[in-house]
């Protein structure tokens, strides 16, 4: 029997199509070929991108900023082709209804990797540990830039899922806005901690790991879920056990478990779903002053498959139609062996 499931921070309703039940199999397709040819983010071709941000090298020791040189394990440099340019000032006009803010953000590509042919599930741990802590970096750096209010950090993997180039890399875009998404994620958890005085996300936690049917993994310091109203088949929830609103606050001693479960789901999905194109996002608390350290916010990475397609009655209604529920699709998960 079909059902409707409200997600319970934003309230957006999501059908769990489980007349048209689909199963790991039916979403596997063929793997792309790979288009070879010159890559400019493969060592020794740093000098056609633009100058780099950050470099951690062999050398580097707690995390010191470095030219590379080509000796680098990961590399930030601006977008070639940014959305949004750090250059100008930031002016707001209207126009009757209508409202317009100068193009003012940053644009950044994170290289998570000097292999053009690694994967986030098969680099080391101690690598996609070092990706983070460029995250960190950057998301400190960019904070003290007033004009700024947020920085969505992003992964594309696979051109179905928006890549443009094969190797691997992820992204983060500085805004003078907070996203729509992130305010309605903002406004959900605050109206529930104004009602019952706890964080959503937290309560959200305690719930998953006492009913365990939508728990892929979890360690002493985070939990991987599918979550309950799930937008897509097989999307998973990556959140920190203690309460925490801001990435940028992570702590030494978390950051490893962080890369060894981020890692681990991963794999899980590449097994059960071989290699499938994906999306990752993490959301975060905003910049402004008035919001750090929210009691009621709580960041987390949302993990997304590209395995359905947005159609009409998605963009009209504002539903997903998800034909695995998030159920399945944990168990499927849990018992990949890896």
């Amino acid at each position: 029997m079909p059902e409707l499931r409200k997600d319970p921070i934003i309230g957006r309703w999501v059908i769990i199509s489980t007349d048209r039940g689909r199963r790991p199999a039916d979403f596997i397709v063929p793997k792309p070929e790979t288009r070879g040819g010159f890559c400019p983010f493969c060592p020794g071709n740093e000098d056609k991108t633009p100058p780099e941000i950050l470099a951690y090298t062999n050398d580097r020791i707690n995390n010191k900023e470095s030219d590379s040189n080509g000796d680098w394990h990961i590399r930030v440099i601006p977008n070639k082709f940014p959305a949004l340019r750090v250059e100008g000032e930031l002016e707001r006009v209207g126009d009757g209804v209508y409202d317009m803010i100068s193009g003012i953000g940053a644009h950044e590509i994170i290289i998570d990797s000097p292999n053009h042919d690694d994967t986030l599930a098969t680099i080391s741990t101690k690598q996609f540990e070092e990706m983070l802590w460029a995250y960190i970096s950057r998301l400190k750096d960019l904070r003290r830039d007033t004009r700024l209010r947020y920085v969505l950090i992003f992964k594309n993997h696979g051109e179905a899922a928006g890549a443009s180039l094969e190797h691997t890399h992820s992204q983060l875009i500085a805004l003078p806005i907070i996203p729509k998404r992130v305010a309605e994620e903002l406004d959900g958890s605050l109206s529930y901690y104004k009602y019952k005085e706890r964080c959503i996300f937290c309560d959200i936690i305690r719930q998953e790991l006492m009913q365990k049917s939508r728990v892929v993994s979890e360690n002493k310091h985070f939990l991987a879920v599918t979550p309950y109203a799930p937008k897509s088949p097989f999307e998973m929830w990556l959140l920190p056990k203690e309460h925490c609103s801001n990435f940028e606050d992570t702590t030494d001693k978390h950051m490893s478990s962080l890369a060894e479960i981020f890692s681990e789901v991963l794999k899980r999905m590449d097994k059960v779903l071989g290699n499938p194109p994906y999306n990752y996002i993490l959301h975060s608390a905003p910049f402004h002053k008035d919001m750090h350290r929210l009691a009621h916010y709580h960041w987390h990475f949302e993990i997304m498959p590209k395995l359905t397609k947005t159609a009409g009655f998605e963009w009209g209604s504002g539903f997903y139609i998800n034909p695995t529920p998030p159920e399945e699709a944990a168990e499927f998960l849990r018992k990949a062996k890896i």
